[in-house]
């Protein structure tokens, strides 16, 4: 049997924050004790101590296996290193977005997600990995082979969470198709070219976004996984995702759609960037914005894993309190994935754990331990 507390902390509980220890034994949290520190433990120095976090979508594997433009890294290598650095960011479960299907972009996304699948189901049993990994399935409806791909990969069991997305011009993040074009334009695409991509995109939607996106519900209609939206934009489409039997809408572009998507009983998911940084990167809504309108109910890490806990501390300035702030990390997105078992300081839980010290007003992760076990 093996058992430490954890104490003179500040635990962040579901419904407080108070001062306290935490009973660890065998990977589980045994214990929970308010007040004063025990005599016995690790002694946590009064630093907050908060569940594990749990990231529903971060495309971080893929900013690994191409970490510049013309140069790809190893396949393995670049899981182990995001899995180092998701847990160094307090991130102890983490659904690895892989895209199905490509608009022509970045082909190699492809061939990210097939070695991606390979490598966590060669690593996962090994003990070499420190998060929890788990499969979110990006399917990007418009592209031509992404029934096939989700197909492939549906049923494999460590997917939690299916998408469904289009990012062709005039759509979603790239409403604003002048926007679009800016980002090909950085990405060093000559104007006719550009041109050209636009036309073809939106040819190729109209023959294939409506079947791809009747058959990818029909794949995804007898499996025990969320399925999720992605920037919505308007009312309508909610209205239509609702009718298709979707229930998340993540990453809404407007506050309409996502107060929209609440009125239809539909949770929310923001990006934690978007509050860091103080804004959307792609010109959508403030994240804080939808909180302040209690419309969010779990961030995503996007982009960036190290977003999550510094923006789940200062959420609290758009009027929520620390708990339900880190609720949004935790608790929330764990229930999303159907995750029961990890998300909060309770008894009978896994000892997913992140030590915080906040330094001058950032939350700065200390130590991180996944089923008691110290990882970062």
């Amino acid at each position: 049997m093996t058992e430490f507390w954890l104490t003179n902390a500040v635990l962040i509980l579901p419904e407080q924050v108070v001062p306290g220890s935490v009973l660890v034994r065998n990977g589980l949290i045994a214990d929970i004790q308010p007040g004063a520190a025990t005599a016995r433990g690790i002694d946590l120095d009064g630093d907050y101590l908060m569940p594990g976090v749990v990231d529903v979508h971060t495309d971080n594997l893929e900013r690994q296996v191409q970490p510049r433009v013309n140069a790809r890294w190893p396949s393995r290598s670049a899981l182990l290193a995001h899995d180092a650095q998701c847990a160094a960011a307090g991130v102890t479960t983490v659904l690895d977005a892989l895209c199905m299907g490509d608009l022509g972009f970045d082909e190699g996304r492809q061939r990210t997600a097939r070695e991606g699948v390979a490598d966590l189901d060669a690593l996962a049993g090994t003990g070499l990995l420190k998060s929890d990994h788990f499969l979110h399935l990006r399917c990007e409806m418009p592209a031509v082979d992404v029934v096939d791909l989700m197909d492939a990969v549906a049923d494999h069991a460590r997917v939690r969470m299916v998408s469904l997305m289009d990012h062709s011009p005039g759509v979603g993040q790239y409403a604003d198709i002048e926007r679009f074009r800016a980002v090909r334009r950085k990405e060093g695409v000559m104007a006719a070219a550009i041109e050209a991509q636009i036309l073809r995109l939106l040819e190729q939607r109209s023959r294939t976004r409506a079947p791809n996106r009747r058959a990818l519900l029909e794949r995804v209609a007898g499996l025990d996984v969320a399925v999720a939206s992605h920037d919505d934009q308007t009312e309508e489409e909610i209205v239509q995702n609702h009718a298709d039997g979707i229930r998340i809408s993540e990453f809404p572009v407007t506050l309409a759609a996502a107060q929209a998507a609440k009125a239809h009983g539909m949770q929310v998911i923001a990006g934690a960037p978007n509050i860091v940084r103080g804004g959307s990167h792609s010109g959508g809504v403030a994240a804080a914005d939808l909180i302040r309108a209690g419309a969010v109910d779990a961030l995503a890490s996007d982009y960036v894993p190290a977003s999550l806990v510094e923006a789940a501390f200062r959420a609290e300035a758009a009027g929520i309190s620390l708990p339900a702030a880190i609720s949004l990390i935790t608790d929330a997105p764990a229930q999303m994935a159907r995750l029961p078992d990890r998300g909060r300081l309770a008894v009978g839980l896994r000892a997913d754990l992140a030590r915080v010290r906040v330094f001058e007003g950032l939350p700065v992760v200390r130590e991180v331990f996944r089923t008691g076990a110290r990882v970062a």
